[in-house]
């Protein structure tokens, strides 16, 4: 359960946030918009904007500049968070927003958005002081979810930045007893969430990433600040939710895991 404190701090913060924006995505474009998206709330889904990698390294940065949307940190967007923020509405008491806000560093108004959710960050190229406001917003108390990267190459383009942000503190393997699997589900017993290649090949990895990997970088009292959902994609599994091609089973798997991240971030 959500603390009583908690919802007032977000309730406060909310009246400081900037008007939401749509941007182009990679996927879609002119996505409905719900008829109560300017509804106040005390919680939305928050997808971070960052500069990709050259296209050498796999980047896409179709729109020329990547503040304006079309490049990787728009993947599953804006139809994947819409389904999460629907999902949490029904499955939780949270007052949640219909509509997600893209967030930029550059900004400087992170710090009023708890919860952070970050997208094929196998291709992000955080600047120095994108970084350093990064690590002051997760040393405050703020919580980063990342998703959707694979393999050996990503791996690395996503520690390149990652290591900026805390060169200090390891990346470790989440215990099954850690709390953050715990909130409301019990998620013990976890399996890989793969992407919508499953619907053409069956195949529930994409590159070398075989093995799903929970891993999180800690904090000084136990609280998990970074949390890496790496060799899986659970962006998709959110946004094929009502597709009957995709099968249930990784929804279901990846709507309770974002459930599970939200509710730790609020308590913890």
């Amino acid at each position: 359960m959500v603390s009583l404190g908690c919802l007032v701090f977000l309730g406060v913060l909310y009246a400081t946030q900037k008007p939401w924006r749509e941007y182009p995505g990679l996927e879609y474009s002119n996505y409905p918009i719900p008829p109560d998206y300017r509804e106040a709330t005390e919680w939305a889904f928050a997808r971070l904007m960052y500069p990709p990698v050259s296209a050498w390294r796999g980047g896409f940065n179709f729109a020329g500049d990547w503040r304006e949307g079309g490049t990787n940190w728009t993947m599953d967007y804006p139809r994947s968070d819409r389904h999460l923020s629907a999902a949490l509405r029904r499955l939780t008491r949270i007052h949640v927003r219909s509509v997600e806000q893209p967030l930029n560093l550059d900004d400087g108004d992170v710090y009023d958005w708890p919860w952070l959710y970050g997208v094929e960050v196998g291709h992000w190229n955080l600047t120095d002081d994108q970084a350093r406001t990064m690590r002051e917003y997760l040393l405050r108390g703020g919580f980063f979810m990342c998703d959707d990267f694979h393999g050996t190459d990503e791996w690395e383009v996503f520690v390149a930045s990652m290591e900026k942000i805390f060169p200090d503190r390891p990346i470790v393997e989440i215990p099954n007893g850690d709390a953050i699997f715990h909130t409301v589900y019990d998620l013990d017993d976890r399996y890989q969430v793969p992407g919508a290649q499953y619907m053409d090949t069956g195949k529930t990895f994409e590159k070398d990433g075989r093995v799903p990997h929970w891993r999180a970088i800690y904090d000084d009292y136990g609280r998990i600040m970074v949390a890496m959902c790496f060799n899986m994609d659970l962006g998709d599994s959110w946004e094929h939710a009502d597709n009957p091609q995709y099968p249930q089973r990784f929804s279901a798997l990846g709507i309770r895991i974002g459930v599970d991240y939200l509710v730790y971030a609020f308590t913890h």
